[in-house]
Order: C-alpha cells, then sequence, then structure tokens
C-alpha cells in the first residue's frame, strides 16, 4: 500500500474517474509505480480524494480492462507486470497539469458548461441510496440501455419535442460521440456525410475517426444550404436544427420540409441533433424533423448533458426501423456504456415527475440569465457589436465591429480577465469563414457575473 496524491480538477471538463485513470496509468507507465504494487481500497482511495467509491470503482475498472492492474482474491487490486520495453518511460505520453488544459478566468463564457447552483443534489442523492440497496443495478444490464429508461425516453421526447417512437428503437450511451461511431457501423462505409460548415467539431471527428467521407455544406440564414446538400454526393446529412452549433440558427419549418423531401428522394438519412433543444426564447416551438418524418428517414440524437448533468454522460439515438433492425442483429454483442446504476436513478428521477420540475425550474433560470446576458449587451457594447443566435440555447456568437482579428479578441478579453471561445475551430473549410466573430455561453455564470464580464469585456475592446 502506499499513499497516493492526485490533483483533480473539478471545474474540468474530464471527469474526476478519467483524471483518476490517467494519473494511474501514467505513474505505472513510467515506472514510478512498480509492478506488483497494491493498490489502495476502492474505500480508503474515496474517502482521501473525498470522492465517490463508484468514481474510484470506474477507474480501477479502466486500468483493469487494459490490463495495468489485476485483482487477487481476497487480497485487492495490483500492478500488473507491462513491457517497458515497447513503451519506455522517456517515451511515454506526457500530460500537462491540469490548470494549463484551460485557463483559469473570472468570467468564463464557456459554451459546454452549464448552472450546478440549480441541481436537486438531495433528491438526486435519495434516488441514489435507493437504487443503490438494489444489488441487481450493479450487475450488467440490457446492452441497449434500461427498458425502463427508454420508456420514459420514448414518452418524454413524445411531450416535449414530438418525437414519435417506441422504446425498441431508443439506444441509450455514453455520449453523442460514442453514439456517432455506433451509427458509423451501421452505414456503409461508402457512405458520404454531410456536415454543417460551421458546425460541432467532435462529432465531426467521430465521423472522420470511422473512416467516414465528409461533404462540409455552408449555411445560410435558414439553417444547412439544401440547394448545395443537392449538388452534393452526400447520402447523410448531419444537422442540428433547433439551434445550429455554433451560429444558433433555429431551422424554419420550411427548411425542415426541405431537407426531408431531400431524404425521402435520395433515400438518404438525416441525424438530428438535438442537444439542447429544452431551452427556447423566442418563437413558438418548431416540431423535431424526426416528429414530421414520415418515411422514416431522420436518426435523432439526444443527451442529457446540457439539461441535467454532463458527467453523468448519459446520451441516446433513435433509429428508423431498418437502422434497428441492423443494431439488434450486430451490435447487442457489445456493453452498455452507461452505468445501469446511472440508468435507474435517471428513471427514478423522471418517472417521479422530478425531471419535469427539475426542467422547468432551468428554462427559468436559463431564461433569466440570457435576459440579463442580452441586457448587458445591449447597454455595454451597443451597436458596436451583433449578436446572433440569440432564440434559444445556452450560447449566442458575438460579432464584434472593432477590426480585431479572432485571436486579438480572444487574447484582449483574457487581460481582462474573460475566458471568450473562438469560431474558426468548428469551420472544416475556411472560405466558409467571413469576418471574426466569438462564441459566448451563459449557462455556467450567475447573472452578477454575466454583467461584470460584459463590462470587463468592453474595457477589452474598445
Amino acid at each position: 500500500m502506499f499513499e497516493v496524491t492526485i490533483h483533480l480538477n473539478a471545474k474540468s471538463n474530464t471527469p474526476l474517474y478519467l483524471q483518476i485513470y490517467q494519473y494511474f496509468k501514467r505513474e505505472i507507465q513510467s515506472g514510478r509505480i512498480e509492478e506488483e504494487t497494491k493498490l489502495p481500497s476502492k474505500r480508503k482511495l474515496a474517502e482521501h480524494l473525498a470522492v465517490s467509491q463508484l468514481t474510484i470503482e470506474s477507474a480501477y475498472d479502466q486500468l483493469k480492462a487494459e490490463g495495468y492492474i489485476h485483482s487477487q482474491p481476497r487480497k485487492g487490486l495490483f500492478v500488473q507486470k507491462v513491457a517497458y520495453d515497447i513503451l519506455p518511460a522517456e517515451n511515454a505520453p506526457t500530460f500537462p497539469p491540469m490548470e494549463a488544459l484551460s485557463k483559469q478566468m473570472a468570467y468564463d463564457f464557456h459554451p459546454g458548461k452549464i448552472d450546478l447552483d440549480h441541481f436537486p443534489h438531495k433528491t438526486w442523492r435519495k434516488i441514489s441510496i435507493e437504487c443503490l440497496s438494489d444489488e441487481e443495478h450493479l450487475l450488467n444490464g440490457d446492452p441497449q440501455g434500461e427498458f425502463n429508461l427508454r420508456k420514459e425516453i420514448s414518452m418524454y421526447l413524445f411531450q416535449s419535442r414530438g418525437v414519435r417512437c417506441s422504446p425498441d428503437q431508443i439506444v441509450i450511451g455514453a455520449g453523442t460521440q460514442y453514439l456517432v461511431g455506433i451509427l458509423c457501423m451501421l452505414m456503409d462505409k461508402d457512405s458520404v456525410v454531410a456536415i454543417e460548415d460551421p458546425g460541432f467539431h467532435r462529432t465531426k471527428h467521430a465521423l472522420k475517426n470511422h473512416s467516414m467521407s465528409i461533404d462540409p455544406i455552408p449555411l445560410d440564414e435558414e439553417g444547412i444550404d439544401v440547394e448545395r446538400l443537392k449538388n452534393s454526393s452526400a447520402n447523410i446529412a448531419y444537422v442540428t436544427p433547433s439551434h445550429q452549433f455554433p451560429t444558433g440558427v433555429v431551422m424554419p419549418i420550411s427548411r425542415r420540409l426541405e431537407l426531408l423531401k431531400w431524404a425521402e428522394k435520395t433515400g438518404g438519412y438525416i441525424i438530428e441533433d438535438d442537444y439542447d433543444g429544452e431551452f427556447r426564447y423566442k418563437g413558438k416551438p418548431i416540431p423535431s424533423l424526426q416528429g414530421i418524418d414520415a418515411s422514416e428517414n431522420v436518426i435523432y440524437f439526444g443527451t442529457f448533458s446540457k439539461s441535467l448533468i454532463p458527467s453523468a454522460r448519459i446520451s441516446y439515438m433513435i433509429l428508423p426501423g431498418e437502422l434497428k433492425n441492423n443494431y439488434q442483429q450486430t451490435m447487442l454483442m457489445n456493453k452498455q456504456t452507461v452505468p445501469r446504476l446511472y440508468q435507474n436513478i435517471l428513471f427514478q428521477f423522471m418517472k417521479n415527475g422530478y425531471w419535469e420540475r427539475h426542467l422547468n425550474k432551468m428554462r427559468t433560470v436559463y431564461r433569466s440569465k440570457h435576459k440579463t446576458l442580452m441586457a448587458a449587451i445591449h447597454q455595454e457594447l451597443g451597436e458596436r457589436v451583433t449578436v446572433i443566435g440569440d432564440q434559444s440555447g445556452l450560447h449566442i456568437l458575438l460579432k464584434v465591429h472593432n477590426n480585431m482579428s479572432e485571436e486579438e479578441l480572444i487574447k484582449a478579453a483574457e487581460k481582462h480577465n474573460v475566458n471568450v471561445y473562438p469560431t474558426s475551430i468548428y469551420y472544416e473549410k475556411r472560405d466558409n469563414h467571413s469576418s471574426p466573430s466569438l462564441l459566448l455561453g451563459f449557462g455556467g455564470l450567475s447573472e452578477t457575473e454575466i454583467k461584470q464580464g460584459i463590462i470587463q469585456f468592453k474595457k477589452a475592446l474598445f
């Protein structure tokens, strides 16, 4: 046994269990933790690091899966012998300190952060304890996802988004990128995927990592340019119609119908990523593409990362008939990637009405934050900026009219303790990237921080 000192960054986008796993992996690869060294028990390490035993268990499970540690009955976990000549310590991958992964600023307009102050900790803790009392939840479950949770999701989506599906069509997985990977394995390898340009970079990378050909299609004021799509070789189109990422454009019903006609005519598929469709501030709700699709050409993606907690990594996709059958015939050998315990906690949370109440509360919270942000921009920046995509979601785009480049804008903001984010990284084709614009998320900031952040941002610009 030895003393473990691990710096855990609770504010990092990297889950705690992954930080712990990466620490042990580095130490074992470098030889600083020698073979046959006994690791601390889950309980003792959890107490030492002030995290849950489930977090430690997840880290240890990953280390065991990759062969870095092994279990000895009634003795504990021990470091496995590693072929250091294959991976010499001096050539082992190095990782920067967690603090270096993102610059810590007083006002961080990160688009991926959410409000944690209003998370129902007591309710979630109560349900977690209840679920832990059932040992079945600690075992492997349905590889497609727990049926009860899939049933709750199908009912919720029908009521809130007009999505029509059975629980049998829903596949639960640990994040959209993972599910995109599963989908790629169901598609023909010669498929060409049209992606929005600009568009969500992580999905784009997931497609490329699975050797899918992509074709960037530019946007207009209504979303993806369907005429350009028709002239492309794509047979699949990935879109974010409820709140295009990153521009924030909401696709009108007329464009949605055009897109569905394209899919029906070509026999292609539309991947509809509804990543934050729960939050809308202007206009009437527009039905999802999946809900108005009569030909089973839409694959619907959703997540609880924006509306609940990102670290739970609970996402889902809804497969139309033919793809559902293909999945159930070929993919059920895969283990489920979302812990059964988390799935059952979420099921109980939804079943007992807590999810609906939480979502209504968060809509009020984010609507107020959005209003505060827009008022601060209007008051402090006025006509010297243009706001884009302010109808829904947890971020906006800001065009600044002061002849500074994107890099200059970001560096100037940093000097005043403000983090704003680039949009250039979301473009596949540089000729589609016109004037610089910045991404400002507001979910993780208080209203006071939003106001002060915009005041400081003004000082950086003018």
